[in-house]
């Protein structure tokens, strides 16, 4: 029987369900992850950092999403996966404030490590919401992930747009960037606070007709690895190549004598495009069942990720920063769409979690491995081509995924 709780819980459109939502993705990616990028700059002059530590903030920044996206199955189905969005988005907010206490190194590695322990929580249960939000409008599904994950470029533009005020206005104080982690620790926390919303209206037993079967089900054994190989691989090998470019576009601009307001610009525009990609790229996500989807959308990463490379033209880095914030999110969507197209339900949060702990395997290699090559000869430049070729791999491997047999027969 019904929960008489749940009959008279209000309802809200799922589009504006999904739009509340993609603050999560906002908080998990785009402000404690992306919003780094502003500041390595800054406090790699002020602090005396190598092009490879660096990076590194970043790779233990993913090597805590690793740890996160292995914990996070276990604690939504102890918890609820409402309430494992709203821990995890929580935790985001301190461990983003406690950043900017530290000028040391190890600590600040350690913030780092947390914060992408807590931005797991908070992108692979949003994920698993808004897979849940579209089971219900199967017709704008591809829409309804597109927003979520589009809200990633809410949190880069909101950062972008932030960062440069608060550096501007602690420019006399010691150390200034600090002000900028706790301006983006009252971002998550303003953020988190519009989450409640859609927790609220999201009990677990309105979810899915799967949700109880899910819990029970075992999320570890059952999924079929081999022939899912093609798209895991083509996912990690994304992992590997976008990151790079994500965490030292900036630097890279700077190098190339970009002043703050064009900066401010490109990284604003980049994120305006992945909230646009939400529309751009809705029907391939409702159509593509195979790798069709990931292959294409990392072969036009990759070329974003070359363009800067081949020439400092602004109308071409522009376009190279446009190109990459449409593509790059809705690549993260398409994994979840596979996931929806081709296994059960009671699956799915198994599938969403297994893409992103290899997923975080990429990342974990591509920030360091750039930092390197880009502390030797050809600088940050060679190691942007070492990214594209990674995206461009992975473009050819996905492209060998064809639809899962059980998908197609619960089709039918």
């Amino acid at each position: 029987m019904p929960d008489s709780s749940d009959a008279s819980r209000p309802r809200a459109h799922p589009i504006v369900l999904a739009v509340a939502l993609s603050l999560g993705a906002a908080i998990s990616l785009g402000i404690t992850r992306f919003a780094y990028a502003l500041l390595l700059p800054v406090m790699r002059d002020d602090l005396a950092w190598s092009y490879t530590l660096a990076g590194a903030m970043n790779t233990v920044n993913a090597a805590g999403y690793l740890a996160g996206a292995l914990m996070t199955p276990l604690l939504m189905r102890r918890l609820g996966t409402a309430a494992v969005l709203l821990w995890g988005s929580a935790l985001a907010s301190v461990f983003m404030a406690l950043s900017g206490f530290f000028i040391e190194a190890h600590p600040l590695l350690l913030q780092r490590f947390l914060a992408g322990v807590a931005s797991a929580y908070v992108f692979i249960s949003g994920g698993l919401l808004a897979a849940r939000i579209g089971s219900r409008v199967p017709r704008q599904a591809g829409l309804v992930l597109g927003i979520y994950y589009g809200g990633v470029g809410t949190g880069i533009a909101l950062s972008t747009l932030a960062i440069p005020l608060l550096l501007a206005a602690a420019r006399s104080a010691p150390h200034g960037w600090r002000w900028a982690w706790w301006g983006l620790a009252l971002l998550c926390v303003l953020a988190t606070l519009v989450l409640l919303w859609p927790a609220r209206l999201l009990p677990e037993q309105e979810l899915s007709t799967h949700a109880g079967q899910a819990r029970k089900a075992d999320l570890t054994q059952k999924l079929p690895w081999l022939a899912m190989a093609p798209m895991l691989a083509g996912y990690t090998l994304f992992g590997v190549g976008y990151i790079g470019y994500m965490t030292f576009v900036i630097a890279l601009l700077r190098d190339q004598g970009a002043s703050g307001t064009a900066i401010t610009v490109f990284y604003t525009l980049l994120g305006l495009a992945v909230i646009a990609s939400a529309r751009i790229w809705a029907r391939l996500l409702d159509q593509a069942r195979g790798g069709g989807a990931l292959a294409l959308l990392n072969a036009l990463l990759g070329v974003a990720t070359l363009l800067p490379v081949l020439t400092g033209a602004w109308p071409v880095v522009l376009a190279s920063g446009l190109l990459f914030g449409a593509v790059f999110l809705s690549l993260v969507a398409s994994t979840t769409a596979f996931v929806r197209h081709n296994l059960p339900g009671a699956q799915w949060a198994a599938g969403i979690s297994a893409f992103t702990i290899l997923f975080a395997f990429g990342q974990i290699v591509g920030p360091t491995v750039v930092g390197w090559i880009a502390d030797g000869k050809g600088g940050l430049a060679r190691g942007f081509i070492y990214s594209a070729a990674a995206l461009w791999l992975g473009a050819l491997v996905a492209w060998r995924q064809r639809p899962l047999a059980q998908g197609l027969a619960a089709e039918r």
